[in-house]
């Protein structure tokens, strides 16, 4: 029982940087003999509030089981945190990018697969661009690489005076459709962040983010791992994703727009979300004999579509997921992808007993 504890509430460590003190989540038994999946927030929410929804789902747990997960909160961000004395110096996002390797340190991993939301998509990519040799991969959702320009720094100034900092950080993680839904995920979300009591502390974070410079990526000087980005149909930041996906690499980037999906798909949709990272991570070749999911079975052919017949990679690789299914995202370990689902076509058509369809994986 004492283990189940741990496992669910996670260790709690206030680890020292150069930069300040970081509050910091552990999963898990601290093996290093895989990378740890590390998580970082967006602004108006600490990592509970973020992630524990999609970490805590059922079919994630074969995930969990595998994997170190390390959730970090960013500087007074946590659940409880003490608030900021008037005048406080906030750390600039590259700062907080910078406090990253002390925690890596702290528990002796070499490497980190990246999930980042939001803000959080942001450190992360500054980070991975800062130390390549320390992410194996980046799952980045509602990412924008842009610093904001002069309209956009016009237009926020005027939002500051016209709504009120919980509204700001509302219209950042739901869309309009969402807002005007008032559902029940934007009611908690509104009157979590309104009454919060470290709620100078989420302000001084937001506007850091908002003072944000480029993070410069292009097809020559872009991330050096395999990188999955995601995005809801109907979230605020859905062209910004799609102009990140148009500067990435396309043989080691995959684009997920979830459809019917809108700002926090970690919370709205984790099956989705879930059934793309595992494969994901199977793509860099961890999990190779995971069992897939119902969901899964179901989308073999659609996935075996994203592959000639010769094995090249299509250069596109935007994929659509509607309520009822679609693609997956490929993977970057074409070898690897592909024994999973020749494997998994081979069990599905077992299952159906369908004569015609194993002579065709055979082929």
């Amino acid at each position: 029982m004492a283990a189940r504890i741990l496992l669910d509430q996670g260790q709690e460590h206030s680890i020292e940087t150069p930069h300040g003190v970081l509050h910091v989540t552990l999963h898990g038994t601290r093996t290093t003999r895989r990378p740890a999946i590390l998580t970082f927030h967006d602004a108006g929410l600490d990592s509970k509030s973020c992630f524990s929804p999609l970490f805590k789902f059922e079919e994630m747990q074969e995930i969990v089981k595998n994997f170190t997960v390390i959730h970090v909160d960013a500087p007074g961000q946590e659940e409880g945190a003490a608030a900021y004395p008037s005048g406080y110096q906030y750390p600039t996002m590259d700062i907080i990018a910078d406090m990253l390797p002390s925690v890596l340190q702290f528990f002796n991993f070499r490497t980190v697969i990246g999930v980042g939301v939001g803000v959080g998509a942001y450190i992360l990519s500054k980070f991975a661009l800062a130390n390549p040799d320390s992410v194996e991969g980046l799952v980045l959702v509602n990412i924008d690489t842009n610093a904001r320009g002069w309209i956009d720094w016009a237009a926020q100034k005027l939002v500051s005076v016209t709504s009120s900092l919980t509204e700001q950080i509302m219209s950042h993680l739901f869309s309009q459709e969402e807002l005007s839904a008032t559902t029940e995920l934007v009611k908690f979300h509104r009157e979590r962040i309104s009454k919060a009591s470290n709620l100078v502390n989420i302000e001084l974070f937001w506007k850091t983010y908002n003072s944000r410079r480029d993070l410069n990526i292009d097809r020559n000087s872009t991330f050096k791992c395999p990188v999955m980005l995601v995005v809801g149909d109907q979230a605020p930041y859905e062209e910004a994703a799609v102009e990140c996906n148009s500067k990435m690499d396309p043989t080691t980037t995959s684009f997920l727009k979830m459809a019917d999906a809108g700002g926090l798909p970690q919370l709205t949709q984790p099956a989705k979300l879930t059934e793309a990272f595992k494969y994901f991570i199977q793509g860099m070749g961890y999990m190779a004999s995971s069992c897939m999911t119902r969901l899964s079975r179901s989308r073999t052919t659609s996935l075996s579509s994203s592959y000639s017949m010769d094995g090249s990679r299509s250069r596109s690789r935007t994929l659509s997921q509607g309520s009822q299914g679609g693609q997956m995202p490929p993977s970057s370990s074409q070898t690897m992808e592909e024994k999973i689902i020749i494997a998994k076509e081979i069990e599905g058509e077992k299952e159906r007993g369908q004569t015609e369809g194993k002579d065709e994986v055979r082929r």
